[in-house]
């Protein structure tokens, strides 16, 4: 602008300026010298004063845009994408070793394999539960990271352990390769590594082979023999085997899809896996899962009958092996569900015996105090089953949210019962649940609402055959189902 305004500038050199990284040529502006230089001819010309005016003022406006454009430009954008959300609280790792078994990757060119996998990830997460010094997470929560990418260390934050196992397997021409490592969580260094490549036959042997070189890498002081509870294989039949992990993924997905076909699918699986090998005692607990749950969710024509095979079935299991934790709690269920209460009792508080590690037990055993009139008391081993399988969450939110409205505390019994809604486990029972609870707070229209849902889940419902399977006390069943019956539901 040096030769276009009637001004005279002095050059000040370069300044630092707030909020502007490198330094800025400054030059001042001489008013009066150009006022005096002015005096001393004859007045300038109105429109030079005027146009000088107007172009200090549009050089002053630049200035002061130029400053605002570097400042902001100095700032992060500021967009809510930027901020990130609060992270969740640590859990504390226990004052025990503890471990979870993220679910193998299945590396065999066959997706149908993939049970395979899922089933080698199960058999060494129970073989390390039976281990009373050990904290072993829940398959359940396990299994929320299968085909995630994720760090070690988030897996230790969000499930509060210390070490993680994960792996490979590779299925081909009756071979089987297993690839396995074991890292601390906390810092993400490798403890150990292994790659077992092996006949088929020999997968019973590996699997105990895996589990006996973690707890030695642990420095647990007591190992499996000294326990009592040696890793040995479950059946000599590999065909038996491979029915019965296929069983386990078709129970799977009837929880998930409440599909009653899955759930013959699983039936068929487990008594072909019987068949081949009468002896399967694991077979028999996961048969006998099936049969109740086909009771309780009213897919039999007789869930009298289903209840009594389910018993039979689990105390099969339990005869073959009375270390099966899975069987104790199967069988808890069942003999509440037909108000056994006793037996019911002393099955979950000895599933928790054997497998201190049982997240099953635990709420197995809040379930059956719930229905012998102690609700209070079932808080903390539901608390303790949430600890266990922290992803779980939502079956354990449904006996929680059973125990407050049992104990007339209806509106906490209304978010645990919505929140086991969102899980596989959720759906009909949840669903009576919050009926009843919306009957006994007056939201009637929400109760109806609720209703509706279990007709649409479940066309076949009956009021009536519900009534009879009602587990708890009869003076609160009828409450219950009177609650129920006022909502629309018959």
């Amino acid at each position: 602008m040096r030769d276009k305004l009637t001004l005279t500038y002095e050059d000040r050199g370069e300044q630092v300026v707030k909020n502007i990284a490198r330094p800025v040529r400054v030059w001042r502006v001489l008013l009066d010298e150009a006022a005096s230089s002015a005096g001393k001819m004859s007045r300038a010309p109105r429109r030079y004063w005027r146009g000088g005016a107007v172009s200090l003022a549009g050089l002053a406006i630049a200035i002061v845009t130029f400053l605002i454009v570097q400042h902001l430009s100095l700032k992060p954008p500021h967009t809510a994408a930027s901020i990130p959300p609060p992270e969740k609280p640590a859990l504390a790792l226990p004052v025990i070793p503890s471990i979870v078994v993220l679910p193998f990757t299945n590396m065999s060119n066959d997706r149908e394999q993939e049970y395979f996998s899922d089933g080698i990830t199960d058999e060494l997460t129970t073989d390390l539960s039976r281990i009373s010094g050990l904290f072993v997470i829940a398959r359940t929560s396990a299994f929320t990271y299968k085909g995630k990418a994720v760090k070690v260390q988030e897996v230790s934050r969000e499930l509060g352990v210390k070490y993680v196992l994960e792996g490979s397997v590779r299925k081909a021409d009756k071979r089987v390769r297993i690839t396995a490592q074991l890292v601390d969580a906390t810092s993400g260094d490798e403890l150990w590594a292994e790659r077992y490549d092996r006949p088929m036959s020999d997968i019973f042997a590996l699997q105990d082979e895996i589990a006996k070189r973690i707890v030695t890498t642990m420095n647990l002081q007591l190992t499996l023999l000294k326990q009592g509870v040696l890793v040995t294989q479950r059946t000599n039949s590999l065909e038996a085997y491979d029915y019965y992990l296929r069983g386990i993924e078709f129970f799977i997905n009837m929880l998930a899809a409440k599909s009653k076909q899955d759930s013959l699918q699983a039936q068929s699986m487990f008594e072909k896996a019987i068949e081949l090998d009468p002896q399967y005692s694991d077979a028999y607990a996961w048969l006998g899962w099936v049969q109740f749950s086909q009771g309780f969710l009213q897919w039999s024509h007789d869930y009298a009958v289903s209840f009594a095979r389910a018993i039979q079935l689990q105390q099969r299991s339990i005869a073959l092996d009375n270390l099966n934790s899975f069987a104790y709690a199967g069988l808890s269920g069942v003999y509440d569900f037909t108000r056994q209460y006793d037996l019911s009792l002393a099955a979950a508080r000895r599933a928790i015996a054997v497998d201190s590690n049982s997240a099953l037990g635990y709420s197995a055993l809040a379930f059956v105090l719930c229905d012998l009139g102690k609700p209070a008391e079932a808080i903390s081993p539901i608390h303790k089953a949430e600890r266990l399988d922290p992803h779980g969450y939502g079956y354990y939110a449904f006996v929680e949210g059973r125990a407050y409205y049992l104990m007339g505390r209806y509106a906490d019994a209304i978010p645990p019962l919505k929140i086991s809604l969102e899980s596989p486990d959720g759906g009909v029972p949840s669903l009576m649940g919050l009926v009843f609870c919306y009957v006994e707070t007056g939201r009637i229209d929400e109760a109806k609402a609720a209703a509706a849902e279990i007709m649409r889940i479940n066309p076949q419902f009956s009021l009536v055959a519900q009534r009879q399977m009602c587990p708890a006390q009869p003076t609160i069943c009828d409450r219950i189902y009177n609650d129920l019956a006022r909502a629309g539901l018959k």
